[in-house]
């Protein structure tokens, strides 16, 4: 139950309801407290006239609409005398019940009304204009709302209502029984719940603390979690045994019997063929042995033959864009258009966009369609701009949307394929293996696939390292461009990424370069330098606009240096508070109206509409978008936030989809690209002080970067080369699949 510490209650009848969202259950409703109205403002979902409540919260003051009510949590009572029972029915919160019928309903039985609508339809036929077929239906609307009730305070006991409206979303009426008989789903299913709410929830239901079912769900829980949640598609079957016995606190000889009754039922599989057992989440297998068989499918046929006069094609390009192809660049050309699969990377610089829009020249010549797309709105966005070509996100190429249990699908499948003849993927580091699955389902057998990325990069968030272990794999043409071409005269990033890449210290530019290593002596000197470069010293040399294009661009969340600690110094440096803005406070963070925020993971259901056409719209809001609060309506309890144009419009009960992002990690920022990066590095933990981490934070800048801090610290971050392992095994079945 919420702590009820130093909330009060009122109780009443339901007389009006003034607003109501369905998707959100926000309600603004009047209810009668002995003979007094009091306006109840909060997530109250399904509350209709007649409802009796009882509400605890706090009382506030609305500088337009008065004293209001603020319901923290609610229970909900059916209306107990026939009066009550009479406004219920006839505000049609039961479907297929109006005032004349209500009236009739209520006349014949009573105060019995709602034992009869919910135990003895057959009895509503003695009412005129009742066939047993409508009374059938009116009792099943009925007892639809009468359990909902019972999920809400069933639910509300352990989580409170945010989280209750989800869980009835997810699962209508059955979701009472559904998480009795398996409290575990709610980690799996339900945003929010962690497993150790669940055990709670478990515990409580008198599920005992070595049952199978606790042991099961603790497996599933850390291949979750600890693995796919990590980057891993599987964990070795020891490390995955080891990681739920320290988590339950049981036995470890229980723990291996059901392991094996997991794996003997599919629930999780278990490659035995590999020396170190590696045990899945059967979604991770089926997407990593599909990748493989598809590509190796891909590999083997050329249904549209070879591209004559290939030479002539390059040359004739050359001419178009008014360039000279290297022999490097020319090889690389022929590769991609030669082969079914080829895959294409190097570092900033190296002319990868020269090649795409080269490739995209030579297929259109000879008819062939194209695809252009990146992982990300922003990466789809730079490559349309630096080639002229349209590209899509992949979602959108696979043309995503929900299917009526609010799981993501694509229309773009094996059974509906893509039309076009080539597709070409850039910012393949950043595609992780269910996404890459799903694409390569929507390949025609016979189209060609380019694959275009940085392999020095940090991998993918979410599970797998797919360009990695394609270039691994040692099976698919591959070429590799590491001659700088886009370097302007007197310009460090990419020399200075390179240098990075090869192990040495970046150098700092001149006084007028874009290049800087400002050295400071603690975290907090860093710090503060930060601040005032954002919010004194970068406005006073370039203009206040210039502010629209700095990132600051942090190792970790934590610590002085963290994002979370950065965004409060440069919340309060560039956007202070101001009786002109609004606010809202969520958890231990104020969100005002101007601020930068970033969406932390995707939703595909998020409504947006365009800020410049108001009869333009779409779906989709995605891990890593960054926007700026247009506006805080605390009458609606509404945000709303303009993501590159896209308006999008939360809850206040939807606060955690988004946070600051004045300052955002390096994994955040992740084909992204901002005119000036600000990268403050002081000691940074042990396992994010690695080279790609800061040569990723370096390469995502156009204009400018300054380093700022510890020197030391950023030799050591270069020094170490270790990249993250993954567990994962693409590569190898790529070489099995290939063989047969």
């Amino acid at each position: 139950m919420p702590d009820g510490k130093d909330l009060v209650s009122v109780e009443g009848e339901v007389e009006d309801v003034v607003f109501q969202s369905d998707e959100t259950g926000y309600t603004v409703c009047t209810v009668d407290c002995d003979g007094e109205p009091v306006t109840l403002v909060g997530i109250l979902p399904q509350v209709m006239v007649g409802d009796t409540l009882r509400a605890m919260g706090r009382w506030t003051e609305h500088p337009t609409y008065g004293k209001q009510f603020k319901v923290e949590y609610f229970e909900k009572q059916m209306p107990a005398d026939a009066g009550s029972m009479l406004r219920y029915l006839s505000s049609r919160s039961v479907k297929g019940v109006g005032p004349v019928l209500a009236r009739r309903i209520v006349d014949r039985f009573g105060e019995s009304t709602f034992d009869v609508l919910e135990n003895n339809p057959d009895l509503l036929t003695d009412v005129a204009g009742i066939s047993p077929r409508k009374a059938r239906q009116i009792s099943e609307a009925f007892r639809e709302q009468f359990g909902v009730r019972n999920i809400m305070m069933f639910f509300g006991s352990y989580f409170g209502t945010t989280t209750s409206v989800r869980i009835y979303k997810r699962w209508g009426s059955a979701a009472i029984d559904v998480v009795k008989k398996n409290p575990y789903l709610l980690c799996d299913e339900i945003y929010g719940v962690s497993f150790e709410k669940a055990d709670a929830m478990a515990e409580s239901l008198g599920i005992s603390r070595d049952s199978d079912e606790r042991v099961r769900a603790g497996f599933h829980y850390v291949l979750r979690y600890n693995a796919s949640y990590n980057g891993h598609c599987y964990l070795p079957r020891e490390k995955l045994m080891d990681a739920t016995v320290e988590l339950l606190g049981v036995e470890k000889k229980q723990a291996q019997v059901v392991l094996e009754g997991l794996c003997r039922t599919a629930d999780l599989i278990c490659n035995r063929s590999r020396e170190n057992r590696p045990v899945y989440l059967p979604e991770y297998f089926t997407a990593e042995t599909s990748v493989a068989s598809r590509m190796a499918e891909l590999s083997r046929i050329h249904l549209f033959g070879s591209v004559a006069d290939l030479e002539e094609l390059i040359d004739r390009t050359q001419i178009t864009e008014g360039l000279v192809y290297s022999p490097a660049q020319r090889k690389a050309i022929r590769g991609a258009v030669e082969h079914p699969v080829s895959l294409l990377t190097g570092g900033p610089g190296t002319g990868k966009t020269t090649i795409i829009k080269a490739i995209v020249n030579i297929f259109s010549q000879v008819g062939m369609s194209i695809a252009l797309c990146a992982p990300t709105g922003r990466a789809a966005k730079r490559v349309s701009l630096s080639t002229g070509c349209d590209a899509k996100t992949v979602h959108r190429l696979l043309e995503m949307e929900y299917s009526p249990d609010d799981r993501v699908k694509f229309a773009k499948n094996e059974k509906n394929p893509l039309k076009e003849d080539v597709i070409i993927v850039d910012e393949v580091s950043m595609v992780d293996v269910l996404l890459f699955s799903s694409l390569l389902k929507a390949i025609r057998p016979g189209a060609r696939l380019v694959l275009i990325g940085d392999s020095d990069q940090l991998p993918s968030v979410g599970a797998g390292q797919v360009l990695h272990d394609t270039l691994e794999s040692g099976v698919f043409n591959v070429s590799t461009l590491d001659r700088i071409y886009r370097q302007k005269k007197e310009s460090f990033i990419v020399e200075n990424a390179h240098r990075i890449n090869r192990g040495e210290m970046p150098v700092s530019s001149g006084k007028d370069g874009d290049f800087f290593i400002m050295p400071r002596t603690s975290t907090a000197s860093a710090a503060q330098t930060v601040v005032s470069l954002c919010r004194e010293r970068l406005p006073a040399s370039y203009g206040k606009e210039v502010l629209e294009g700095v990132q600051v661009i942090s190792c970790t969340r934590k610590g002085e240096l963290g994002t979370a600690h950065l965004n409060v110094l440069l919340q309060e440096a560039l956007n202070p508070p101001h009786p002109s803005k609004n606010e809202k406070k969520f958890g231990t963070v104020t969100f005002c109206e101007e601020d930068k925020v970033m969406q932390v993971r995707n939703n595909y259901d998020l409504e947006w509409q365009s800020e410049s056409d108001p009869d333009e719209g779409g779906f989709g809001i995605f891990n890593g978008d960054i926007g700026i609060i247009r506006s805080i309506d605390p009458t609606d309890e509404t945000v709303s936030v303009s993501y590159d144009g896209k308006l999008v419009t939360y809850s206040f009960s939807d606060l955690s989809e988004f946070e600051h992002a004045f300052a955002v990690t390096v994994h955040k920022s992740q084909g992204s690209e901002y005119p000036i990066v600000i990268f403050p590095v002081y000691r940074p933990p042990l396992m994010l002080a690695t080279r790609n981490l800061i040569y990723t934070a370096v390469t995502r800048a156009k204009k400018m970067v300054i380093l700022v801090g510890e020197p030391a610290s950023v030799q050591r971050m270069i020094d170490n080369d270790q990249k993250s392992l993954r567990y994962t095994d693409l590569s190898q079945m790529y070489r099995e699949f290939l063989e047969k």
